[in-house]
């Protein structure tokens, strides 16, 4: 049996991420047949409500498509080469600005669908990934990875799984830590990522409070002002005055 984080996600999202991944990478492929409800409550543990609801999800998605007496097959082709961007905390400034032009477009719109969506397990996981990010800040810690986790958890709470298979694709190198050296002489990434910790409460409380445009803009202000903080990580560093 495959194990779902029932405290992370809700079931549903669970069993449409799990069902997505083998649709986009293998081994599911167009025009074959998902298992039954019954074998997809077996391997994962849940209600039929629960694997009804996924297919839905999946098939309002266009990956699936359902067939009256029949079954539920593919619609989407895994033989397709899948979404990859390929990133580092090495890129050159030209390619980090172009993956965080797609990073504002496509989260401040899953933020703004967080908002609307989210549920109480949603807002558990969105917290403990804010909450790993400020200890990461705390002890000295490499934040890159604890806010890439924040801004998955965010796109997993839209409920439209492409938003997360987007963010996946591009993995944790697409919040180099680059992006948090503060310029101009400051200690590096001290001024910068306390920044970055407020902007995060911002989207978070928006997220919480249900506020569709709040949400869509605290995003979109995250990730512009990242844009400038990756820019400013280009200039030469000032000798700190004796």
């Amino acid at each position: 049996m495959q194990s779902i984080n029932r405290s992370s996600r809700n079931l549903s999202m669970g069993v449409v991420d799990a069902l997505s991944h083998r649709i986009r990478i293998g081994p599911l492929r167009a025009g074959d047949k998902l298992p039954t409800e019954a074998e997809i409550m077996n391997e994962f543990g849940v209600s039929r409500t629960v694997v009804r609801e996924a297919l839905s999800r999946l098939q309002a998605a266009g990956m699936v498509q359902s067939r009256r007496g029949v079954g539920t097959f593919v619609v989407g082709a895994s033989s397709a080469k899948p979404f990859q961007v390929e990133s580092s905390p090495d890129d050159s400034l030209v390619q980090a600005l172009a993956l965080i032009e797609l990073r504002i477009g496509l989260e401040s719109e899953a933020a703004a669908l967080a908002a609307q969506r989210r549920d109480s397990a949603d807002l558990e996981a969105i917290a403990a990934a804010l909450n790993a990010f400020r200890t990461a800040m705390a002890q000295g810690m490499d934040t890159a990875v604890p806010d890439f986790q924040l801004h998955l958890e965010i796109s997993r709470a839209a409920h439209s799984p492409h938003f997360a298979a987007v963010l996946e694709a591009l993995g944790p190198t697409c919040v180099p830590t680059a992006f948090l050296e503060a310029a101009g002489g400051e200690e590096p990434g001290i001024a910068s990522i306390d920044r970055v910790l407020l902007e995060h409460r911002s989207i978070v409380d928006a997220i919480a409070q249900q506020d569709v445009d709040a949400a869509r803009a605290a995003m979109r202000t995250h990730l512009v002002n990242g844009r400038e903080r990756r820019r400013a990580s280009e200039l030469p560093r000032q000798p700190r005055p004796r």
